[in-house]
């Protein structure tokens, strides 16, 4: 909580023009208002800054808003998201509600509306408890289990045939976003953007690199793997054929 105790937002928005509009009118409300003209510095703003609500764009340079807003929702269940956006056709707002967003507003808007609609969602996530930046519950388990495989999020510990692995927080998310999409083909520019937010660093041979890391410690034979498969031309899906033990830890 930061001395002013004035509630922070941070604007992802590549058109400057709109963004130097939207912090104006935020600011003269009140907060204290933040600005990423692209998805990259969006999600490097957000894991520093902590803000309590981001307005998103969807077209954006580099990540789009929907990627963005996928990987905050691995770790963020709570943290309120709005989207703001052109593309306001019924599959892009169902895209957007079913990739976890709270509120979505086309443009052109009316500034009135957006106003109350960032007090509405400040006022709800005050009611329901300020978020801590984990996985406080929300769609994705605390402690989840497939084969003779167990993952315990909180504690960043997976039990497996070997005992016990302390886990990477990048290794935590990839294996977030991959439970998040069981059964789904991920390609590896997607896992790079939302699992790395996309940097110029990363290459899709550290994907590569991070599954083998990952089917070393929860595959029978990682040389012939039945959990994280490869699709070829495509990239890679996580499966099992056993329903999964979720729980919630005590």
């Amino acid at each position: 909580m930061e001395e002013s105790g004035k509630k922070r937002i941070l604007i992802i928005e590549d058109d400057n023009h709109i963004a130097e509009g939207l912090k104006l009118n935020l600011s003269l409300q009140g907060y204290e208002v933040d600005v990423a003209p692209d998805g990259v510095a969006g999600l490097q703003k957000w894991q520093t800054g902590r803000p309590d609500l981001i307005v998103l764009d969807i077209m954006l340079p580099g990540i789009d808003g929907f990627s963005v807003l996928e990987s905050i929702r691995l770790v963020d269940e709570r943290l309120p998201i709005l989207i703001l956006s052109a593309r306001g056709s019924l599959e892009d707002r169902i895209k957007g509600l079913a990739s976890g967003v709270d509120d979505y507003l086309a443009k052109p808007f009316n500034l009135e509306e957006f106003l109350l609609r960032v007090e509405r969602l400040l006022a709800r996530a005050s009611w329901a408890g300020e978020t801590d930046g984990r996985l406080p519950g929300g769609p994705l388990p605390e402690i989840y289990s497939f084969g003779d495989n167990r993952i315990d999020f909180p504690n960043a510990t997976a039990y497996v045939r070997s005992g016990k692995i302390n886990l990477t927080e990048q290794e935590m998310k990839l294996l977030r976003l991959f439970i998040a999409n069981r059964g789904k083909a991920l390609s590896r520019k997607k896992i790079l953007e939302i699992g790395w937010g996309y940097r110029g660093a990363i290459t899709t041979r550290t994907v590569d690199n991070f599954i083998v890391r990952l089917r070393k410690y929860f595959e029978i034979d990682p040389q012939n793997p039945i959990y994280f498969r490869s699709l070829r031309s495509v990239g890679y899906v996580f499966d099992h054929p056993d329903p999964p033990i979720i729980k919630k830890s005590c």
